[in-house]
């Protein structure tokens, strides 16, 4: 998802928010080590070299270098920008989005920066895209599932197809990427679209 958007000239920025948790599953899955320089981590040896939102315009003038639209914020910074409807945000995406993550959206319990950047989206009636990670689901997760689209939410469960014919791991993931992009207006120019 961060590199189909960072590559995106339709997106001018996005705001990263990694929970604890997540930066789990994400050492685990992705290789990342540490919490230091995650967008990096994430977008590969390419994107390495590039400097975040901190270098200065001069010095970004003056060199080569591209600064990537993609910054890293704190689940725990409560105040960032995201955490206020007068933010001109245009929509949320959720991914993954564990249970736990759904329950709090789904009830209004904000108490870290992706439950109330999420609390803002609702309040704001902007589009939130939660992409549940679980199987199997219980009558808990279905009611907090429920809950959150009946407040305006779209539940998108992490679920791959196999339709179109991947090859391997990575086209399943991008072509999910690319869904739910899609659902947001950003459809991508290389994406599977069925014939009929």
């Amino acid at each position: 998802m961060l590199l189909t958007v960072e590559r995106d000239t339709r997106v001018q920025s996005v705001n990263f928010i990694a929970s604890d948790s997540g930066l789990r599953v994400m050492a685990e899955e992705l290789g990342i080590r540490g919490r230091a320089n995650l967008v990096q981590q994430i977008l590969g040896p390419e994107k390495r070299s590039l400097k975040l939102a901190r270098t200065s315009a001069a010095a970004t003038r003056s060199s080569k270098i591209k600064i990537s639209k993609i910054k890293e914020q704190s689940n725990a910074d409560i105040g960032a920008n995201v955490a206020s409807g007068s933010y001109p945000a245009d929509a949320m995406i959720v991914i993954p989005c564990s249970v736990g993550t759904l329950a709090r959206i789904a009830t209004g319990v904000a108490s870290h920066l992706i439950e109330r950047a999420a609390d803002v989206c609702l309040k704001e009636k902007r589009p939130l895209v939660l992409c549940v990670r679980e199987t199997p689901l219980n009558k808990i997760h279905i009611r907090n599932m429920y809950r959150a689209a009946d407040a305006g939410a779209t539940i998108f469960p992490l679920i791959p197809a196999f339709y179109y014919g991947p090859t391997n791991l990575d086209d399943m993931a991008r072509e999910f990427a690319y869904r739910v992009l899609a659902h947001l207006g950003l459809s991508q120019p290389d994406a599977f679209h069925w014939k009929g």
